[in-house]
């Protein structure tokens, strides 16, 4: 499929330079203020690589999915689809949250109107509805056949999606203490609701027993859909529809469905796993303090 790929889409098309170096930009950047230049921020300290480096695979993930040859697999096939959402919206907006010092993000967060809009769209529950919502509306077929082939409304859907996804896993893997205001038990209770609410996306596909969408049925839209990957001006074939179909449609839309209950269960999964051992850190540190509180006491008596 690959060698087909190469030999009937251009470059840019596979590769979207801009979007490649939109994504260099934002790693740079990051690395410069994480380094050089954190000395610059009041109250900087030192920042661990290994949070670095989940910063730029977000970076990474981010690209493959909006630019890189995942993004126009996925306009061939519903299950390459599927697995670039899950990447781009339950993967990467944790992995660069985790990978963001508080002492970077304070000063935009100290700004008036940013503080009140955190503070609105990262309370637990309108994250949850927002981004769920935004992700189960998506998956409505006429909605995602009409996002397909109107690139304005599907860029402006994609931004919506994505700002809501980090607005979701803020409450989870929030760097910023103040901000982090949800209990080890809450935060249990939230990541749990969150896996409930996007289940019914995933059965709506999973279950069907007719193809959903016409992007991936019709070799008209199909192509239409298609416009989206490659370069302005590039006219895509209908006739070319049926080369990239190494599935059948009932197959590709269910296994869609699985791949992203699959990074669904172990993205949350990881995350119950980070949110349970940083409770328990930090109920062994209150405890080991009322310890030695105590010892103390008992030392002046």
């Amino acid at each position: 499929m690959w060698e087909q790929l190469t030999s009937t889409f251009s470059f840019a098309a596979l590769w979207s330079p801009v979007i490649l170096a939109i994504a260099i930009i934002i790693a740079g950047l990051y690395l410069l203020l994480t380094g050089p230049l954190k000395s610059k921020f009041k109250n900087s300290a030192p920042f661990p690589v290994y949070k670095k480096l989940f910063f730029l695979i977000g970076v990474f993930i981010f690209y493959i999915g909006f630019g890189g040859p995942l993004s126009l697999m996925g306009h061939l096939l519903l299950s390459i689809h599927m697995t670039e959402m899950a990447l781009v919206y339950l993967i990467a907006p944790p992995l660069m949250i985790v990978g963001t010092p508080a002492w970077l993000i304070r000063p935009l967060l100290n700004i008036t109107i940013v503080h009140k809009l955190v503070k609105f769209f990262t309370f637990p529950i309108i994250s949850l509805l927002l981004f769920n919502g935004l992700f189960s509306f998506y998956h409505i077929p006429e909605i995602f056949d009409y996002l397909m082939v109107n690139y304005t409304a599907q860029d402006i859907y994609k931004v919506a999606l994505v700002i809501s996804a980090f607005a979701m896993w803020w409450p989870l893997v929030c760097p910023v203490p103040e901000y982090d205001t949800l209990s080890g038990v809450k935060k249990l209770g939230y990541i749990f609701a969150d896996g409930v609410l996007l289940t019914p996306a995933c059965a709506l596909i999973i279950f069907a027993t007719t193809p959903l969408y016409a992007t991936y049925t019709d070799p008209t839209v199909w192509a239409n859909a298609m416009g989206y990957c490659v370069p302005n001006g590039t006219i895509v074939s209908p006739a070319l529809f049926d080369q990239f179909k190494p599935l059948g449609i009932m197959e590709d839309q269910q296994l869609g469905g699985i791949i992203m209950k699959i990074i669904q269960e172990l993205s949350y999964g990881t995350a119950l796993g980070y949110i349970f051992f940083q409770w328990a850190r930090t109920e062994r540190q209150k405890d080991d303090e009322e310890l030695q509180s105590a010892e103390f006491r008992l030392n002046e008596i």
